[in-house]
């Protein structure tokens, strides 16, 4: 282990991509060296904005500025293995934004890879770190909810709509061709497993909404899990909820338990409701809007960075990551077959 982690470098910096640039830049024991990005115009704001950021067209160019011991890739989904491959062996860390590659085989033949080259390789699952989720985690854990017996999330971003959908942030999204889980409720996926376990087995019922776009847009998936526990994914990219930014939480979830019932609001506040009152209480839990989803970016990237530079436990290894492809396939075979699978 080192003392700090000092020199990191990124790949691509699109929409979301400049959240995780602004994270990396308010770290005191964090030194970012450069960014590649192909876009000339991109470049030159990105410098116009940075003072004393270095941007290049490259990956070999970036490794010629110095030599990071962390590439952070934030690129979209059907450029990751390549680039993972033209990396191995240079650096000691890759991060990887997710959905992480295209397909399983994919993702499993890149983390062999990377094992093989002596590289660690981490997927920037964010959304487990949302610090509405990690409050969440403790309350369970607590047992103030008693025995969890259901949970649904309602996912209504609102940003699905019309014609133009997504061309104004990530107009990528608007030609793939697994678009709802695969892009979006993989986040849920890992949520679901951080809070509650493991699922046994899935179903799902998956359609379009906006015929602007390739794929799905819309969902049920019913997760079923250890000792009866039900949870339900319940998504539609094109309704909204009651927020003032609906890219917050992106929705609202209620936990049901044996002792008392949860909601989290679009607002990222939390209440709870004892069996038998009438009134739920509000949680006394802060947390910073920053960038964002509660600046859960920044708290993914100093969880890296904490794990490489004092050994602290790594939640989001790409080898474990691998798990939610896996149930991302069972949830898309389930909705092909109209029936539970098990995963």
């Amino acid at each position: 282990m080192t003392s700090k982690c000092s020199k990191v470098g990124m790949i691509g910096c699109g929409y979301f991509g400049a959240f995780q640039l602004s994270a990396w830049k308010r770290m005191d024991d964090v030194e970012l060296i450069g960014i590649v990005e192909q876009s000339s115009d991109r470049r030159f704001q990105l410098e116009l904005e940075n003072a004393n950021l270095k941007t290049v067209s490259a990956i070999d160019d970036l490794l010629a500025i110095d030599e990071p011991n962390v590439i952070d890739i934030a690129t979209p989904p059907h450029t990751h293995a390549s680039i993972i491959r033209s990396l191995l062996g240079k650096v000691p860390t890759i991060v990887c934004q997710k959905p992480f590659c295209t397909s399983m085989g994919d993702a499993r033949a890149i983390v062999d890879e990377a094992r093989m080259a002596g590289t660690k390789l981490i997927v920037h699952e964010n959304f487990r770190f949302m610090p509405w989720y990690r409050a969440i985690k403790t309350i369970i854990d607590s047992g103030k909810l008693g025995s969890v017996r259901q949970a649904n999330f309602r996912f209504r971003p609102g940003d699905g709509a019309g014609a133009d959908a997504y061309l104004a942030r990530q107009p990528y999204f608007r030609d793939m061709e697994r678009f709802l889980v695969h892009e979006t409720a993989i986040h849920w996926i890992d949520t679901f497993r951080f809070l509650f376990g493991e699922p046994k087995t899935v179903y799902a019922d998956l359609w379009r909404e906006n015929s602007a776009i390739k794929g799905e847009d819309g969902g049920l998936i019913f997760f079923k899990f250890e000792d009866n526990l039900r949870v339900t994914f319940d998504g539609n990219r094109t309704l909204d909820h009651a927020a003032d930014n609906h890219r917050l939480t992106m929705g609202e979830l209620i936990i049901e338990g044996t002792r008392a019932s949860l909601h989290l609001n679009g607002f990222g506040e939390i209440f709870i409701r004892m069996r038998g009152e009438t009134s739920n209480q509000k949680e006394d839990f802060t947390f910073q809007s920053i960038d964002f989803g509660g600046d859960c970016v920044f708290l993914t990237q100093r969880h890296i960075v904490d794990h490489l530079t004092k050994g602290l436990p790594l939640e989001i290894e790409a080898s474990a990551y691998l798990t939610n492809l896996k149930i991302e396939d069972a949830i898309y075979q389930s909705a092909k077959m109209g029936k539970d699978v098990a995963v």
